[in-house]
C-alpha cells in the first residue's frame, strides 16, 4: 500500500516585497501595487510654519547697496535768536546795522549694513532623482533660504541682534517714551480704561514731537489683540473693543483715518519684567526705515559632481530718525 501525500495547503499568490496590505494578503498578481500606484500625492511643497511682518510694519531705505558697509542719516537743529529781545521775533529796523543770524548743527549717525550669505549645493545625482519624482531639490533649497532670509529680516526689524549690540523697532535704545500702562491688565479693565490708556500712549508721543505728529499705528500682543476682538463694549453694544479704539482714539481724531491697530509677536514679553508691550509709532519713510540690499548670487558652480551657488545680501539697523514719534507702553 502506498503512502499517500497529503497536498499542503493552497496559497493563492505570493510576494516577495515585504509590503503589509490591509487585509494581510497580496494584490500583486492583479498588476497593481497598492502603495505608489493608488496613492494620490500632493506634489505641493509644506514648509515649516512661520509667519513674517516686517513688509507690513517698516518701510524699506533702498538707496544702498551691496558696496556699502554703513548706512547714516543726518539730524539738523537749528538755533535762532529775536531781535530786540532774545526770546522774541526777529524784528529789525529801517537802518538796522545788528541783524540775528541762524545757527545750524548737523549730527549724523551711523549703523552698520551687516552682510549676510548662505549656500545652496546638491550632487548631479540628487537633481536628477529628485526631478524625476517632480519635486526638484533646488527649488525646494530655494525657498528654505528664502523663508530663513525673511525672517532674519523679521527678527533684525523689530528687536535687532543681541551680537551686534543692536536694538529694533520694538526696543529701540534712542526710544526714551518708556512707561507702564496707565491701567493695564487688559484682561479686565474696561473698554474706557482701554481706551484710556491707548490715548495716554498716543498723546505723549504727540506731545514730544512738539504737537507735530500724532501716531497713526499701534501694534499689540497676540494675546491682547484676540481680547480686544472678541469683547464687545457693553451688553448692550454691537462692536468690538477693537473697533470702539479705532474710531475714539486720538489718532482717528488728529488724522483724519482711523487707529490702525495690528497684532505682533514681538510685543509679547518685551515690556518690563516680561510683561506685555503696545507701540505706537507712524510708518513713514522719513520717521523709522530699514535699510535692506536684496539678495544677489553667484554663478552656478560646478566642483566635480556638485552644483553651488551663494546668496547674499546686507542687513542693515532700524533707523528711527525721529525718536520722539514712537512710544511704548508696558503690562498691557
Amino acid at each position: 500500500m502506498s503512502n499517500l501525500i497529503l497536498p499542503r495547503s493552497i496559497k493563492r499568490a505570493y510576494t516577495r516585497d515585504g509590503l503589509m496590505t490591509f487585509d494581510a494578503q497580496t494584490i500583486d498578481s492583479t498588476g497593481v501595487f497598492l502603495i505608489g500606484e493608488l496613492e494620490r500625492l500632493d506634489q505641493s511643497l509644506h514648509g515649516p510654519l512661520a509667519s513674517v511682518t516686517w513688509s507690513r510694519d517698516i518701510m524699506l531705505r533702498e538707496d544702498v547697496s551691496i558696496a556699502d558697509e554703513l548706512s547714516s542719516f543726518t539730524n539738523s537743529t537749528f538755533a535762532a535768536v529775536g531781535g530786540t529781545s532774545p526770546n522774541g521775533k526777529a524784528w529789525i529796523g529801517k537802518d538796522s546795522s545788528a541783524i540775528a543770524s541762524l545757527g545750524l548743527d548737523i549730527g549724523k549717525t551711523a549703523k552698520p549694513l551687516s552682510l549676510w550669505g548662505m549656500e545652496l549645493s546638491w550632487t548631479l545625482p540628487e537633481l536628477a532623482s529628485a526631478q524625476q519624482l517632480g519635486r526638484p531639490v533646488d527649488s525646494q533649497k530655494f525657498s528654505g533660504m528664502q523663508l530663513k532670509h525673511n525672517m532674519d529680516i523679521d527678527e533684525q526689524v523689530y528687536i535687532g541682534d543681541t551680537e551686534l549690540g543692536e536694538t529694533g523697532l520694538v526696543n529701540s535704545s534712542v526710544v526714551t517714551n518708556v512707561a507702564n500702562a496707565i491701567t493695564g491688565s487688559w484682561t479686565t479693565a474696561t473698554p474706557d480704561q482701554i481706551l484710556a490708556d491707548v490715548n495716554d500712549l498716543l498723546n505723549s508721543v504727540w506731545a514730544a514731537s512738539a504737537f507735530a505728529i500724532c501716531p497713526s499705528e499701534l501694534r499689540l500682543d497676540p494675546v491682547s489683540y484676540s481680547k480686544l476682538v472678541s469683547r464687545i463694549v457693553s451688553t448692550a453694544g454691537n462692536i468690538s473693543i477693537i473697533e470702539y479704539l479705532k474710531v475714539n482714539s486720538l489718532s482717528n481724531s488728529i488724522n483724519g483715518r482711523p487707529l490702525n491697530i495690528q497684532p505682533l509677536k514681538w510685543l509679547t514679553g518685551r515690556g518690563a519684567s516680561s510683561t506685555n508691550r503696545m507701540m505706537a509709532y507712524t510708518n513713514e519713510k522719513d520717521r523709522v526705515r530699514f535699510p535692506l540690499v536684496p539678495l544677489q548670487r553667484t554663478p552656478l558652480e560646478y566642483r566635480g559632481i556638485r552644483q553651488i551657488t551663494t546668496y547674499y545680501g546686507r542687513l542693515g539697523v532700524v533707523e528711527v530718525v525721529y525718536p520722539e514719534t514712537v512710544g511704548y507702553r508696558d503690562g498691557i
